[in-house]
């Protein structure tokens, strides 16, 4: 009777515990962003880049690399003149010259990446360039110029007419005040994570308007303006590129993912370190992060309010609102 009784009662525990388990297996499935629809994916800094993460989507949803997949999105920006902050009408420097700053990484973490470099309309496919045929990482003005005519890469001028207006405008004070937000758009930072889960990421930016000749931000700088780790995931940010390349800011949200964080608490953690040692400096200027990890979820977080945007998953490209340390 005793063993019929045991026997019993381990078989209807059983069933509960497989009962339970799949339950739980459901349930954990509705709100696990690792199930296989989150991939392939992009996300993108700043709402305006609806084009630029489409462009991207075209590689990924066919089967594409993700590097592929970010340099393709970045150009888009990289050749829109009504884009003051990205090549082709970027806002020139405060004697008169558009320079450009990119860089790329792709999953096997070669990087390549090109500053203060002039005259050439895709910064951002120069540093591809230097990854895949140089023995180095970055290469910068007349010499990442040289690097670029040797590669075929037309020379252009890339000073708009608003461009210029703006900057004649600008040299009547000649007063250099960053300011939040002011168009809502900035760099352009890009993460793709493609069907194989393969990651990379992109940067690409004309850097501050009106900015000293020579002035660098983090956008080219491999862990400050980007970081991506096929073992974890990417990063990359936006916004005053001093804050960045002082915390190596990307770097610091995929080392946050690397230790188990989820991609928003990573974010997070970035941006409130920026606050925590620079407080006076963050109270008039921005910096924002975005991050996605190898299950596809992603995070995303600004200073102040008013940092947006792209998600191209699940079919669907969205635009979004990040979440700020201060309020308005």
């Amino acid at each position: 009777m005793n063993s019929r009784r045991k026997f019993l009662q381990n078989t209807l525990f059983g069933s509960i515990a497989a009962g339970n388990a799949a339950f739980w297996a459901k349930t954990a499935e509705q709100f696990d962003h690792s199930a296989k629809d989150a991939l392939p994916a992009v996300i993108a800094t700043w709402g305006p880049n609806v084009k630029a993460t489409a462009a991207a989507w075209q590689v990924l949803s066919t089967g594409g690399r993700a590097l592929d997949a970010v340099e393709a999105g970045v150009r888009v920006p990289e050749a829109d003149p009504a884009d003051t902050s990205v090549g082709y009408g970027g806002l020139p420097d405060r004697d008169g010259n558009v320079t450009l700053d990119a860089c790329i990484m792709d999953e096997f973490g070669n990087a390549g990446s090109v500053s203060f470099l002039q005259h050439i309309m895709h910064p951002i496919s120069v540093a591809r360039r230097v990854m895949e045929k140089t023995p180095h990482v970055m290469l910068v003005g007349e010499g990442a110029l040289q690097f670029a005519l040797n590669e075929g890469f037309k020379k252009e001028n890339l000073l708009t007419d608003n461009a210029r207006k703006a900057w004649e405008d600008w040299k009547v004070k000649s007063e250099y005040k960053p300011q939040i937000n002011v168009e809502r758009h900035d760099t352009i930072g890009m993460i793709a994570l493609d069907k194989q889960q393969r990651i990379a990421g992109a940067c690409t930016t004309s850097g501050l308007a009106f900015k000293m000749h020579g002035r660098v931000g983090d956008s080219p700088v491999i862990g400050a303006g980007m970081f991506a780790d096929n073992e974890v995931g990417g990063a990359a940010a936006t916004g005053l590129g001093e804050l960045v390349l002082r915390t190596l800011g990307s770097f610091l949200v995929v080392e946050e993912m690397r230790r188990g964080a989820h991609p928003q608490k990573a974010v997070e953690t970035a941006v409130k370190r920026i606050a925590s040692k620079y407080p006076e400096q963050t109270n008039e200027n921005q910096v924002g992060f975005i991050a996605m990890d190898k299950k596809g979820r992603h995070g995303a977080f600004g200073i102040h309010p008013g940092f947006n945007y792209v998600l191209y998953q699940r079919g669907e490209n969205k635009v979004f609102e990040a979440a700020s340390l201060k309020s308005r």
